[in-house]
């Protein structure tokens, strides 16, 4: 049992080795991608932010405040407009989990327990109170007396013609014939 446990000892450990290994190149990854966020949130403002020059007239200080509140109001806009896309998305999102979770717990099997029931107690659960037939089944079985069961012996032996129609029909019985030779 020693070398089963070392066996174990070792699977986890290199489990842990394994976790300890994805989880710094996921630490890296995340690194990777903030400095290149970074550097792209650089560029976009270099691109779309020039260094503001202020003019000297008071007339081209009003054109330049009316030119970005113009600015501001077409960014505002476009931040509203992504902002309800992104919550329309979201509470499709949310809506599909929710049927999911709907799905999920329709099919959900149960804890199944062995229960003792008479097959007249189970139609009775199945029909309720449409069910009246009584299912005794000990009560439609035929009498058997003892000489039916000498002469059927009997019967038996000498090879049921039924019987053996029946073991030579259908594709086994071509098998059974055709690896017995016939």
């Amino acid at each position: 049992s020693s070398h089963l446990q070392k066996k174990r000892r070792a699977a986890t450990a290199r489990r842990q080795h394994l976790k300890s290994a994805m989880l710094q190149l996921a630490a890296t990854e995340i690194e990777k991608e903030a400095a290149a966020k970074e550097v792209e949130k650089q560029n976009y403002l270099a691109e779309h932010c020039p260094p503001l020059s202020l003019p000297g007239s008071m007339q081209e200080l009003q054109e330049l405040c009316k030119k970005l509140h113009a600015k501001i109001e077409a960014v505002d806009e476009e931040r509203y407009d992504t902002e309800v896309k992104l919550q329309k998305t979201t509470k499709e999102l949310e809506d599909l989990n929710q049927k999911l979770f709907d799905l999920r717990g329709k099919f959900k099997r149960p804890p199944l327990r062995r229960v003792r029931m008479s097959a007249d107690a189970m139609l009775r659960a199945l029909l309720g109170s449409k069910h009246k037939v009584c299912m005794d089944l000990r009560a439609n079985l035929k009498q058997v007396k003892k000489e039916d069961t000498e002469k059927e012996k009997d019967l038996r032996d000498v090879g049921d013609w039924r019987k053996n129609i029946e073991e030579k029909s259908g594709m086994e019985g071509r098998k059974k014939m055709f690896e017995a030779g016939e």
